[in-house]
């Protein structure tokens, strides 16, 4: 059984980790319906998918079970929406925008990575004057949360666009690499979708995947924060 303080220190990371985790995602999402709409495939807006309202996005999954569950695990903490619905085939350039579509998510991402680190130097600096003898102050109190969250904004954020640009079908990076090959080796590239996940399970217990984003997750996360 879990003692209270315990509790208490599981409760406390998951409500400062939540709020970042839900705009990763929606962001992630929105960001590839975005783009579809604007080199002309309006599926995403009419499921009613181009919105920040969390309740279309969250898969249960994906968005609130995996990432909980990858942060007790101490391993890196990403996670994913309902994927938003793309008609290929209505885009005026299929495949070129088809991976300035993919390429839109993880894109996102890297710009939010980069604002949440602005955010967290800035709350640091603030943190710093107050100094110790302020700890118990209301304005610490604000202030130590929001800056522990803006560094986990940014260890999401860069972990979920690394992890989506593997070059593995039906990942970002997968749909990247098959609208950059010729025709011929694309259909083989777009041939593994139907096994991707199976891919992905392999790579997270053979300990592959630790290294394939694991590495590159920690560089940029260190050299932003």
């Amino acid at each position: 059984m879990e003692r209270p303080d315990q509790l208490a220190t599981i409760l406390h990371q998951v409500v400062l980790w939540l709020l970042p985790i839900l705009a990763a995602v929606i962001f992630h999402e929105v960001a590839h319906g975005a783009m579809a709409r604007r080199l002309g495939d309006d599926t995403a807006l009419r499921h009613g998918r181009l919105t920040l309202n969390p309740l279309p996005h969250i898969d249960p999954i994906g968005t609130l079970l995996m990432p909980c569950l990858l942060m007790l695990a101490g391993l890196p903490v990403f996670g994913y929406a309902r994927p938003v619905p793309v008609d290929y085939g209505r885009l005026r350039n299929p495949r070129r925008d088809m991976v300035l579509v993919a390429v839109a998510g993880p894109a996102t991402n890297l710009i939010l990575a980069l604002a949440s680190a602005a955010a967290f130097h800035v709350l640091k600096g603030q943190l710093q004057e107050i100094g110790p003898a302020g700890s118990s102050t209301l304005l610490f109190g604000v202030v130590l949360p929001l800056a522990q969250m803006a560094q986990a904004s940014v260890v999401i954020n860069v972990s979920l666009a690394i992890f989506n640009l593997l070059p593995l079908p039906p990942l970002d990076g997968g749909r990247v690499l098959t609208g950059l090959l010729p025709l011929a080796p694309a259909r083989l590239v777009a041939a593994v979708e139907p096994f991707g996940f199976l891919i992905l399970v392999a790579l997270i217990m053979s300990g592959l995947l630790r290294y394939l984003v694991g590495v590159p997750i920690a560089v940029v996360t260190r050299a932003l924060l």
